[in-house]
């Protein structure tokens, strides 16, 4: 998942506010770009992202960013810690209410998102620890009538050597809100770090593992009853009837709610209301939709992307350029629908009270909830309250907020607490799908073998044109073509278009790192296709056209790890192929080279993955390393198996069974190795899902000889 929105500057004057917090304390807020900090209230403080450091030497971080096995609950307490001179245990984290002062820098909203958490919190988080340390030790020295050169920090606590005096941060918080806010401070030399940049075991693990970490599915509230349901099967259906009477007979169940599309079954616990929504047998009107499939969809997509599209991006004359070739190469790329099959379930949980609603559940976008929320109830926003929680997986589907109007138009209907929740296959067969893409792609090349031109045009779905207007301009969807653009190759005349093709009713949404996932497949291919048209090594046909040092730096060195050009070793009667692809999005540089196997029945076992990454200044190098491994898995899953596919208007996939996740005894070895680099951060929870599709593709092509250019590889090869 992607996004794009101006880009706000992370260093503003009043940046940092200090004030004395409720109870006693200091108060350090962050003023994020594009909000203000605000003062106490009534006893209380509502900070766009504060540190609250209170008389018991407790550092409290309000995040901004909600976790989801991504490891920000770990990485920026790093941050904050590290400045503030406090171990990591000493940093309590609390939930952000919803608050478009708590927006993502980066972004310019309250998001979860687009790799872009690290990127957004390294100079601000750092600024508010060193600014929330400096004026420890200034009340320190004014409380000690001594020169505050003379004192050390160490572990929350400000030492005078010289004096043989110490005082925990909780001592001098009193003191130190009273004194003026400085304008600048100095962040510590790299050199001197004791966390950031130093493998921390995730903080939030230990819960995961003895089930005491909360999820939006864990909330148990007083008196709440289980609903789960059922919406039309095709896309734009309404509901028509139910048999209310023999649900009404299933034990536990206590009520049914009719929507305009769906029907919930409200129920004492999760089983009766399964039960019960079988018995209530409910019937549809179909809609204009009814006979949709998904070679309707592709022959759409082949149609509308032989016309032209909205300029993306022009550098020299393509056309003219392509007609000078030594040779013109051309290829069409498809890629298939996908779900985000997140490990927890769809679920919310609402209380719909006289003075206001209350939900709980796990989103990526609490503003957005918030309002969705309002809206649904007939409220006004700050008469919602969110109660966030960690996500079971997120990839993109909780930037979506369709479930939470849903349960706010059933909890409506309910009195008391309901926490509705869906079926796998309810939530496979009714998500906000990665939408399906059509790429043609063309290259004039020279004597050589190498591009003098080229040509993109991506038709698909503009997620942007419904989730942030503001950024779809002249036509062009800024995240479709995401990756598409930037590339870390050399190609003198290039055009990129984009064509917005929207799939009849089907609703479609980001998925793990969207444009560049998608682009990465095509780029990557279509490069590898070159160096085989020129005969030449992928490696060093790759090395001859890329213009950065930092991503030739990746290239060479997944080169080496990999063993790349050393011969393997196929089973008998197995084919055997590496297959590297590099990739330059999020802020990040990464290659990886794939190994695979492929069996007489063209079924494609992936073996090995190397991969090598620049992130910049990686913060938490086993963070870095997990969101590698999860993020390859995650690839190789979708470029091996997955599609969403249609028929009679009705999604044919339903649960793990057909919609794969990789196995434990599926899955290759994995390598990571991260290059040491003192740049800005760069993002890692969506990129090594961009590098690893094209990677094993373009194995199976060394193994196989077979260009695969249609989405998923299952059912591609021919028997040869």
């Amino acid at each position: 998942m992607n996004m794009t929105a101006p880009n706000a500057g992370l260093s503003r004057r009043g940046f940092l506010k200090l004030s004395a917090a409720a109870g006693g304390g200091l108060l350090i807020e962050l003023n994020l770009p594009g909000g203000h900090a605000l003062a106490a209230d009534a006893g209380r403080f509502e900070p766009n992202a504060f540190i609250r450091i209170g008389r018991d030497g407790v550092v409290t971080l309000v995040m901004h960013k909600v976790e989801m096995g991504q490891g920000t609950y770990t990485a920026i307490p790093q941050l904050i810690a590290e400045e503030l001179d406090v171990s990591l245990d000493a940093v309590k984290l609390e939930h952000a209410p919803p608050d478009p002062r708590y927006a993502e820098p980066l972004i310019g909203a309250q998001i979860t998102g687009g790799s872009t958490s690290i990127r957004g919190a390294w100079k601000p988080m750092r600024e508010a620890g060193a600014t929330a340390r400096v004026l420890l030790v200034q009340a320190a020295a004014k409380k000690w009538n001594t020169d505050v050169t003379t004192l050390t920090t160490r572990d929350g606590v400000v030492i005078d050597a010289a004096g043989g005096r110490r005082a925990g941060y909780g001592e001098l918080v009193d003191v130190a809100a009273a004194l003026p806010v400085p304008t600048t401070v100095t962040l510590k030399d790299p050199k001197d770090f004791r966390l950031i940049g130093k493998p921390v075991r995730r903080i939030d693990a230990a819960g995961k593992v003895n089930g005491s970490a909360r999820f939006g599915i864990d909330v148990v509230r007083p008196g709440m009853k289980i609903a789960t349901v059922a919406a039309s099967p095709v896309f734009g259906g309404t509901l028509a009837g139910v048999d209310e009477a023999a649900a009404l007979k299933v034990k536990g169940v206590r009520q049914i709610v009719k929507l305009d599309s769906a029907v919930a079954v409200v129920a004492d616990h999760m089983w009766a209301a399964k039960q019960g929504l079988a018995a209530c047998a409910p019937r549809w009107n179909d809609g204009a939709h009814a006979r949709l499939d998904t070679a309707q969809i592709f022959a759409h997509l082949e149609k509308s992307s032989e016309g032209p599209g909205a300029v993306a991006h022009r550098s020299g004359d393509a056309a003219a350029a392509m007609r000078t070739g030594a040779r013109r190469i051309d290829a069409v790329y498809r890629q298939p629908m996908l779900a985000h099959a997140t490990m927890e379930p769809i679920n919310c949980t609402v209380e719909v009270k006289p003075d206001g609603v209350d939900i709980w559940v796990g989103t990526q976008v609490p503003g957005i909830a918030q309002a969705v929320a309002a809206q649904t109830a007939g409220i006004k926003p700050e008469q919602v309250r969110v109660h966030n929680h960690l996500l079971g997986g997120g990839f993109g589907r909780r930037l979506e907020v369709d479930f939470i109007a849903q349960a706010v138009a059933i909890a409506k209907q309910v009195r008391g607490p309901v926490k509705v929740v869906w079926s796998r296959e309810e939530d496979v067969q009714h998500d906000m799908y990665r939408p399906p893409y059509l790429d043609r792609i063309s290259a004039a090349v020279d004597a050589r073998g190498l591009p003098v031109a080229w040509t993109h045009r991506v038709a698909g779905s503009s997620i942007m044109a419904r989730f942030f207007p503001p950024a779809f301009k002249d036509g062009v969807d800024p995240d479709a073509v995401d990756g598409a653009i930037e590339l870390p190759y050399v190609i003198p005349a290039m055009q990129v278009e984009f064509q917005q093709v929207e799939p009849p009713a089907v609703p479609t949404a980001f998925w793990r790192g969207v444009g560049p996932t998608r682009n990465g497949f095509v780029v990557e291919g279509f490069i590898d296709e070159l160096a085989a048209s020129a005969g030449q090594d992928p490696v060093a046909y790759r090395r001859a056209l890329v213009k950065d040092g930092r991503a030739r730096k990746v290239l060479d060195l997944v080169a080496e790890r990999s063993g790349w050009g050393t011969p393997l070793k196929p089973l008998a009667g197995h084919r055997a192929g590496r297959g590297v692809a590099l990739v330059h999005v999020f802020g990040s540089y990464i290659a990886q080279v794939a190994e695979v196997d492929v069996n007489a029945d063209n079924e494609v076992r992936v073996r090995r993955v190397t991969c090598v990454i620049d992130c910049g200044f990686a913060v938490n190098p086993l963070t870095v390393t997990a969101q590698m491994e999860g993020g390859i898995i995650f690839g190789l899953s979708a470029a091996l198996w997955n599609e969403i596919t249609l028929a009679d208007g009705r999604v044919q996939q339903s649960n793990f069974h057909d919609v794969r996740v990789m196995r434990m005894n599926e899955a290759p070895q994995i390598d990571v190795h991260i290059v040491p680099s003192a740049e800005a951060p760069g993002g890692v929870g969506e990129p090594g899902t961009s590098v690893a599709i094209p990677a094993v593709v373009n194995a199976v092509f060394a193994a196989t000889g077979q260009r695969v250019r249609t989405l998923p590889i299952s059912g591609q090869l021919k028997s040869t």
